[in-house]
């Protein structure tokens, strides 16, 4: 299964006649390609061209050549990738040339204008998901997750939900992580509401730690060999990853159960305690002093309120459970101490 899209750079010399030789002809022989101009503007002294296939796949390629400096070609593109960029080296958005990227970009929310009207609108969510909503195998799959399943919110009306993320991708304060946080959608080219709506549940849990003044670093390797979902602490962006987490930081982990009818346990209570434990004889089990967010956003109204009224002890202390709705408010309990105050985002139950 292929990965989110991302640049290859080829150092080599280019010019529009191997760009025909090379890359179209192996593609048109393949699929049935077509040669044509992007319509964003070339990077500055880049020339570029974009190759689409006749199966709805397509390629975007600059290349620079001038004299007395070392060329550089990029290629973009969610088909085959020709023979002879095999072993060139692969890209994140972020280490390209900014020009580069934004031509990129700028094509890519083009054909998303073009394709998905309703999700182009919402440019800043846009934005961040362009690598997995053009990847090869999650460009059907992500978005039918948001047109179909409204990201995982029960009943929730697609518009409110899409200006929701639209107003959480706009703060930027998510934007440092792009490259880290939007393959986490997945690129499966079957859409898994559990499993994305799970992966939803870490912006959230951003959200709530950016909007209470908390300073954070997601996907954090750490020497037990668990990933945990955050470090958060004063300071942690501007610590090199690798000395991460220091003493004082805190660790945190996400959850998100899954309601009552789609798994074995059959009260909201059970659901959230079974989700819970897992986490204990996994991740938490190694860093008992992590915090446990567990996000009960995909409970229907009944659901959290039975949940609401009880306040049920989970197997992890300390925890936090909160459900977080499509217009913005968010309750919440906590379960022991907290070691991260989350009171400027969440109203407490």
């Amino acid at each position: 299964m292929a990965g989110p899209l991302r640049f290859r750079r080829s150092n080599e010399a280019w010019s529009e006649r191997r760009v025909r030789r090379a890359l179209l002809r192996p593609l048109d022989d393949r699929f049935g390609a077509t040669l044509g101009e992007t319509r964003a503007p070339a990077p500055d002294r880049f020339s570029s061209v974009r190759i689409d296939m006749d199966n709805g796949d397509f390629a975007l390629f600059a290349w620079y050549n001038e004299d007395g400096e070392r060329p550089a070609a990029y290629w973009l593109g969610n088909t085959e990738t020709p023979e002879t960029l095999w072993r060139t080296d692969k890209v994140g958005w972020d280490d390209a040339p900014y020009g580069v990227a934004r031509w990129a970009q700028r094509e890519l929310l083009a054909d998303l204008t073009d394709q998905d009207p309703w999700l182009a609108a919402h440019e800043h969510l846009a934005w961040y998901f362009l690598p997995v909503f053009f990847s090869k195998d999650g460009r059907e799959s992500t978005r039918s997750f948001f047109r179909d399943y409204a990201a995982g919110f029960p009943d929730g009306d697609r518009e409110r939900v899409l200006s929701f993320y639209e107003s959480l991708f706009a703060s930027g304060d998510l934007d440092p992580f792009r490259e880290v946080m939007a393959g986490k959608l997945g690129t499966s080219p079957q859409v898994d509401v559990v499993r994305m709506g799970a992966a939803m549940a870490e912006f959230h849990a951003a959200k709530l730690l950016a909007e209470s003044g908390n300073e954070f670093v997601p996907e954090i390797d750490l020497d037990s060999g668990h990933a945990l979902d955050f470090v958060v602490g004063e300071g942690v962006r501007d610590t090199p990853r690798r000395s991460l987490p220091r003493r004082g930081d805190t660790l945190v982990e996400v959850t998100r159960p899954r309601p009552p009818s789609h798994r074995v346990a059959d009260t909201p209570i059970a659901a959230l305690k079974a989700t819970a434990s897992a986490k204990t004889d996994d991740q938490l089990d190694a860093h008992p002093n992590a915090l446990l967010c567990i996000d009960c956003s995909s409970f229907q109204d009944d659901q959290w309120n039975a949940i609401r009224a009880e306040k049920p002890p989970v197997a992890h202390t300390p925890a936090i459970v909160y459900r977080m709705r499509p217009n913005g408010s968010v309750e919440a309990y906590r379960h022991g101490d907290s070691p991260v105050d989350l009171s400027g985002a969440v109203r407490w139950v």
